[in-house]
């Protein structure tokens, strides 16, 4: 799909009263999904073949983190500070208050500014700084 249809796509969703619009189109597949005022394209996943064998199950995961978890909103490149040469919004061991700033994901050229959704102290921060991430990610374990 091109760049001018995509486009096109994030201004309909964005004037209209839709919140998410997933568009199928040849082997590859664009979601749609409006975050308050802003519109960000979610993913752009290529259909995948069929498998030929059973896939073995996957290894027991780790331990999950023990407090509340800041997941990415959205897919993009995430950034800890707000620029390259500041210093970064949170550290270990700080505390936040909610709707403080705790990163950056950038998304279309487009910087949105991800803040605490909970009060606590930042216990983990699970993303390198200038890394992607994936819709839904864990970014921070906040406790």
């Amino acid at each position: 799909m091109d760049l001018r249809k995509l486009k096109t796509l994030i201004d309909l969703v964005a004037e209209s009263g839709i919140a998410e619009l997933e568009i199928t189109e040849g082997e590859g597949k664009v979601r749609i999904v409006k975050f308050s005022q802003a519109v960000q394209p979610v993913a752009y996943v290529p259909e995948a073949p069929p498998a030929a064998a059973p896939v073995a199950p996957a290894p027991a995961a780790p331990a999950a983190p023990v407090g509340h978890t800041v997941k990415a909103p959205m897919v993009g490149t995430f950034y800890r500070a707000p620029n390259p040469g500041a210093s970064p919004f949170v550290e270990l061991g700080q505390s936040v208050k909610e709707g403080e700033p705790l990163c950056i994901i950038e998304a279309m050229k487009l910087l949105n500014e991800i803040e605490a959704d909970k009060s606590g102290v930042i216990k983990e921060i699970l993303v390198e700084n200038g890394e992607p991430v994936e819709y839904g990610q864990p970014l921070f374990v906040i406790g």
